[in-house]
C-alpha cells in the first residue's frame, strides 16, 4: 500500500550534503467506517533515525494545503496542532533553508529538529503531493 499511496510529504537536503530528510508516508487508507489515515512520519538526520505513527483526518490535508500556503509567503507553520498527534514545524530560515521540527507529543515527547536545504520547488512538490493523497483518500 505504502508504494502505491507514497508520502504526503517528503523534504530532504541534495544529495552529498547533511543527508537530513523528513518524510510522512502514508501506510494504509482509511478502513471502511473511519475517517483518518494511518501514516508515519520518519525522520533521519547523521545522529538521529527514527518514526513516529500519525493518524491524518480530512481536515488534517486542509490545513496542510493552508500551511503550504504560509510558506510559499515566506511564513512559519505549525501543522497538526491538536495534541492528539505528531506536531510538525516548518520555519524559514533564510533564501534555500528551513527550519523543520518533529515533536511526538501525546507519546514520546521527543522532539527532533534540523535545519534542511529544500530542492527548488520544494512547495509545489509538496502540493502535487497532497493532491495525489487527496485522491487517494476519496476513492
Amino acid at each position: 500500500m505504502e508504494d502505491e499511496l507514497g508520502e504526503l510529504i517528503h523534504l530532504a537536503d541534495p544529495p552529498g550534503t547533511t543527508g537530513h530528510v523528513v518524510s510522512l508516508r502514508v501506510l494504509e487508507l482509511p478502513a471502511p467506517g473511519r475517517d483518518c489515515l494511518d501514516c508515519e512520519f520518519v525522520v533521519e538526520t547523521e545522529s538521529v533515525k527514527g518514526s513516529f505513527p500519525v493518524y491524518v483526518t480530512a481536515d488534517d490535508l486542509d490545513d496542510w494545503q493552508e500551511a503550504l500556503e504560509e510558506l510559499a509567503a515566506g511564513r512559519f507553520v505549525s501543522w497538526l496542532n491538536s495534541g492528539r498527534t505528531v506536531q510538525f514545524k516548518i520555519k524559514p530560515l533564510s533564501p534555500g533553508v528551513i527550519g523543520v521540527s518533529v515533536h511526538d507529543g501525546p507519546s514520546s515527547q521527543v522532539t527532533v529538529s534540523f535545519p534542511l536545504f529544500p530542492a527548488t520547488g520544494w512547495i509545489g512538490d509538496q502540493r502535487a503531493r497532497l493532491e495525489k493523497v487527496r485522491r487517494a483518500f476519496a476513492s
